[in-house]
């Protein structure tokens, strides 16, 4: 099992890799840039090579995620500013040896025209990619729904990533509260969930997990984490969900509330429990 969290970057890359191993992480994510800008960042490359290096050495799996206000789901003449952003975060995960970066499924303004959203992301990740090179990939998340309903299905996202004249450079990242919040998941339902990921072969393309419980109940639309113990999954849910066949060795991060109380850390050590690590 590959759990971990995510993970401050104020200290550089390779502090970011030296703490996830501190606290037993086997895999963690940060942001790349400033969480709340879209602006390019010139990083250093020496830094991000041994956080690379590092992880390599050390068993550590890492993804990036893409700042607060990235939307793929952008019409034209806002599409520029988003591309040079996403790219700019790809560069620096590659550079850090990261699996990908994670990037939530996009959110039409556009009540119009639904479809309009669609167009508006498959443009912007045919921009993105028509340049790309790296080994580190696009993982879409899919959304919790707080939005509207946009992005919220398996079928969406194995839809748009086909779409696109570049789906081998794109993956997925499921995040479980998300999941649930939107209703896809109830919980209970995990088998069926899993059936028709395979039958979509969503879960070839999956590379990560985002391992969170949920404050409010399935089918809320609302996205507020809580930790593994204490949500409204239950954590024989959860154990469920962690050792299917399908997802049990991906990199599974935690997004959840860290306290002096019950640190990431902590928690970290609670899921090697409840599997029997």
């Amino acid at each position: 099992m590959k759990f971990g969290s995510h993970i401050s970057i104020r200290n550089g890359y390779f502090q970011a890799a030296k703490e996830a191993s501190r606290i037993g992480a086997r895999a963690f994510q940060y942001f790349p840039k400033n969480p709340r800008s879209l602006s390019v960042k010139a990083f250093d490359e020496k830094d991000a090579n041994q956080c690379a290096v590092f992880c390599k050495e050390n068993g550590i799996e890492s993804i990036a995620h893409t700042p607060y206000a990235t939307n793929l789901a952008v019409p034209e003449h806002k599409a520029d500013d988003m591309v040079a952003a996403i790219f700019n975060d790809l560069d620096i995960a590659n550079a850090c040896g990261s699996i990908g970066v994670v990037v939530h499924f996009g959110v039409s303004k556009n009540e119009n025209d639904p479809l309009e959203g669609y167009r508006w992301m498959i443009n912007i990740l045919n921009k993105v990619l028509s340049k790309w090179e790296g080994k580190s990939k696009i993982l879409i998340e899919n959304n919790a729904g707080k939005s509207g309903p946009m992005g919220t299905t398996l079928e969406e996202l194995v839809q748009v990533r086909s779409l696109t004249d570049f789906p081998e450079k794109i993956g997925f990242c499921l995040d479980t509260c998300h999941a649930f919040a939107s209703g896809i998941w109830s919980g209970d339902n995990w088998s069926e969930l899993e059936s028709k990921g395979l039958e979509l072969d969503y879960f070839t393309n999956l590379h990560a997990i985002h391992l969170n419980n949920s404050m409010y109940p399935t089918k809320s639309m609302r996205d507020r984490h809580a930790n593994i113990h204490n949500g409204c999954i239950t954590v024989g849910q959860m154990k469920e969900f962690i050792l299917a066949r399908t997802v049990k060795e991906l990199p599974m991060v935690l997004e959840t509330p860290s306290s002096a109380q019950f640190t990431h850390k902590d928690e970290i050590e609670f899921l090697w429990e409840l599997v029997g690590g």
